[in-house]
């Protein structure tokens, strides 16, 4: 069980400022939190593989290409506003 002069010193680590409001329920919420990692202790994890990551998968990738089957005219035609062969977008600045 963490003591007072326990929660100061971790205070002090973190540089939190411990107003004295709330340092029992921090106290208890903090014996909580360490008797859980306690009961993780005791898990049986023999023949579990460690993971480094949150995932086993791989990235997988692929090669960029160009796809010059498109129609310019079509697709000039099929957004909202064109003109003169142009696509027109609302200004950025």
């Amino acid at each position: 069980m963490l003591k007072k002069k326990d929660l100061e010193k971790l205070a002090e680590l973190a540089r939190m400022d411990l107003d004295g409001k709330g340092e029992e329920k921090l106290l208890k919420d903090l014996d909580k939190i360490l008797d859980y990692f306690g009961e993780l202790k005791e898990a049986n994890t023999e023949g579990i593989v460690p993971m480094a990551g949150g995932t086993a998968s791989e990235n997988i990738f692929r090669e960029d290409s160009a796809d010059l089957n498109v129609d310019k005219n079509k697709a000039i035609e099929a957004f909202p506003e064109n003109s003169g062969g142009y696509l027109k977008v609302p200004p950025v600045f």
